[in-house]
């Protein structure tokens, strides 16, 4: 089985195509020009490994949460791609995608991921290997860091920007955090491990049906938040 995952979700853009055992993946830094950037990178990697869309079995994206912007991007590309090609999709939550990263990186099977969801606050979940995937023991939420929900007891990894910018998060979950990568990021290609045994569980849906994960639904500034210099 063959896909292409995207990932639009940080400020990285990301596409990653491959079968189990072997991927090939492109990511740069797009700061907000993940709209000009993706399908070129799409079409380079597919041109890479002389395939063509319609040779894939399904697409996979990050669905969220992160950048609201690159959300709808890497799902409205998605979709597209899908429709064109007559592929089902699956959108793969983003930090059950860094847990995996941190899996593939450090071999972590208990991973707490963070992401910086601005305004303050951090996107925050809990995940443990199990089997072949992952069950989640904190479903992603955004919260101050303050207040992040801290899961059962055990040590934990920590994976994520959300500890790098926020020191109070790891405060937060003291001891209880053994290790911590604060770089790891959502992959296209732990996203692509992800999605490959949902594809053969037949969990795709058409493209119509695909649909960001935002889990915050403040999705516009005030004035007085723009003025103050925060963003989304």
């Amino acid at each position: 089985m063959r896909i292409l995952a995207l990932d639009a979700s940080t400020d990285v853009c990301a596409v990653a195509l491959g079968a189990a055992g072997h991927w090939r993946e492109r990511a740069e830094k797009a700061g907000q020009r993940h709209s000009e950037m993706l399908l070129p990178m799409v079409r380079a990697l597919l041109d890479d490994a002389s395939l063509d869309l319609r040779d894939l079995d399904g697409i996979a994206f990050g669905a969220g949460p992160g950048s609201f912007t690159g959300l709808r991007i890497a799902c409205g590309v998605a979709q597209g791609l899908a429709l064109g090609a007559g592929l089902p999709l699956i959108g793969i939550a983003t930090l059950e995608a860094m847990a995996q990263a941190s899996y593939d990186r450090h071999g972590s099977e208990r991973v707490i991921a963070a992401l910086d969801a601005r305004m303050q606050e951090v996107y925050i979940a809990a995940y443990q290997h199990e089997g072949h995937g992952w069950r989640a023991t904190i479903e992603p939420v955004v919260t101050l860091p303050r207040e992040a929900p801290i899961p059962p007891g055990g040590s934990w990894s920590a994976a994520g920007n959300g500890f790098a910018i926020y020191p109070v998060l790891g405060e937060r979950f003291g001891t209880a955090v053994t290790a911590c990568d604060a770089t790891i990021l959502p992959t296209a290609t732990a996203i692509g491990v992800l999605a490959l045994s949902r594809f053969a569980a037949g969990e795709g849906v058409a493209a119509r049906d695909a649909a960001p994960l935002y889990v915050r639904h403040h999705v516009a500034l005030t004035r007085a938040e723009r003025a103050a210099g925060l963003s989304l």
